[in-house]
C-alpha cells in the first residue's frame, strides 16, 4: 500500500505559547481506517484540525498523497486539501431534504448527475427511498449515514470524523459502527477518527495511536496496542488490570508475593531489579475455598460476567471467576501467565 497522509515532526501551539501537539509523526496508508484514541484534552481534535487545515502548524510538515499541504511556511486552505470532515453532530442542513443534503457538494455537476450520484450514495448508506425526509425526520444513526453520504459524494482523498459514534444509542452502536466500516472497506475510504473509547477503536480502527499529553504514546494493530503496550499508560489505557509488585528472577520469571509468575518485560530489566508485573482481571483466575487468606471485597456484574476486587497479601487485584461468588467469600488464586508483562 502507499502512503495517503505523512506528518512528520508535527508541532502546534495555541497564541503561539501553549504547545498543544509536539513532534508528532503519524503515517497512514491508502484505504486504512485509523483512529486517534485517548482522554479529553489530549489533542485528537487538535490533530484533525491541523490536517484539515483549520488550524496551522508551528513546525513540521504534512503532505497527502505525496502533495504538501503544510510544511509551517507554505499552507494549503482546508477547501483546497479535498478533505471530507464529519463531525460528532453530523453538520446536516435541516432545511435541506436528504437527497439535498447529499448534492450539496455536488452542485457543480449537471442536475442528472446529481441525481444519479445521489440515488448511488443512498443505496450504499442502506437509505434508499428516504431521499425526500427531512433530517429531523431520521434517528441518529441514520442522520450520520447520511453525513458520511454526502461526504463520500465527492470522492473526498482522506475522510475525517470527530467522535462519530457519540451520539448513537448503545443499542445501535455497534450494528453502525459495522456497517459503516464495511462501507469505508467496499469504497476504499482513507479515514481518520476521534474517540475516547477503546471499544469504539477496537471495532472500527485498522490501526490506532493512543495519545498523552500532545503526543502519540504508541501507534500499531489493536492486538499489538493491547498484548505489547510500550507503556503503562498503554496498558491501563487499553484494558484495566492490577500492578503486582515483583522481582526480576530470571530470563522468564518473576519473584512475587503470590508466588514465581512468568512474564515477559516490556522494558530492559536486569536480573534481581525491581518491577511491577501487569495482571489483567483474565490473568487472576479465582474459586470458591474453604480455608484462604484470600477474600473477595467487591463483585461487579458487567452482564455476561462478573469482574471481582480481591485482597490477597495486603494487595488489591482485579480477578475473573468462572463462577458465582460473593462478597467477603474466600478464595484460592491461580494465575495465568499467558500475556503477563513486566513494567
Amino acid at each position: 500500500m502507499s502512503c495517503a497522509l505523512s506528518i512528520r515532526d508535527l508541532t502546534c501551539k495555541y497564541d503561539q505559547q501553549t504547545t498543544v501537539l509536539e513532534a508528532l509523526s503519524l503515517e497512514v496508508e491508502q484505504g486504512e481506517i485509523v483512529c486517534l484514541l485517548g482522554a479529553s484534552g489530549c489533542g485528537k481534535t487538535t490533530l484533525l484540525k491541523a490536517i484539515a487545515g483549520l488550524l496551522p502548524l508551528s513546525s513540521g510538515t504534512m503532505s497527502l498523497n505525496c502533495m504538501t499541504i503544510d510544511d509551517g511556511d507554505n499552507w494549503l486552505p482546508p477547501e483546497q486539501r479535498n478533505i471530507g470532515m464529519i463531525f460528532q453532530d453530523y453538520a446536516l442542513f435541516p432545511h435541506l431534504t436528504v437527497a439535498e443534503n447529499i448534492a450539496f457538494g455536488l452542485r457543480h455537476l449537471p442536475k442528472a448527475e446529481q441525481a444519479t450520484k445521489v440515488e448511488a450514495m443512498l443505496t450504499l448508506v442502506h437509505l434508499g427511498g428516504y431521499g425526500e425526509r427531512y433530517p429531523h425526520q431520521l434517528s441518529g444513526g441514520q442522520q450520520q449515514r447520511v453525513a458520511i453520504a454526502r461526504s463520500l459524494a465527492y470522492k473526498p482523498d482522506l475522510l475525517l470524523l470527530d467522535e462519530p459514534f457519540s451520539n448513537i444509542d448503545t443499542q445501535v452502536r455497534h450494528e453502525l459502527i459495522a456497517q459503516i466500516r464495511k462501507i469505508f472497506k467496499s469504497q476504499g475510504v482513507t479515514a481518520i477518527f476521534v474517540t475516547h473509547s477503546r471499544e469504539e477503536a477496537f471495532a472500527f480502527a485498522d490501526k490506532m495511536a493512543v495519545m498523552n499529553h500532545g503526543v502519540i504514546e504508541q501507534y500499531g494493530t489493536a492486538s499489538e496496542l493491547y498484548y505489547q503496550p510500550s507503556s503503562k499508560f498503554v496498558a491501563d489505557f487499553l484494558g484495566g488490570g492490577s500492578y503486582l509488585a515483583a522481582k526480576r528472577a530470571s530470563e522468564s520469571e518473576f519473584d512475587t508475593e503470590l508466588g514465581l509468575i512468568e512474564a515477559t518485560a516490556q522494558q530492559q530489566i536486569e536480573i534481581g531489579a525491581n518491577c511491577e508485573l501487569l495482571l489483567r482481571p483474565q490473568h487472576v483466575q479465582i474459586s470458591a475455598a474453604q480455608e484462604s487468606s484470600v477474600t473477595v471485597l467487591e463483585q461487579q456484574f458487567m452482564g455476561d460476567h462478573c469482574r471481582y476486587v480481591i485482597e490477597a497479601s495486603g494487595k488489591r487485584l482485579l480477578a475473573s471467576s468462572v463462577e458465582p461468588l460473593s462478597i467477603g467469600q474466600q478464595v484460592s488464586v491461580k494465575v495465568d501467565t499467558q500475556g503477563v508483562l513486566a513494567f
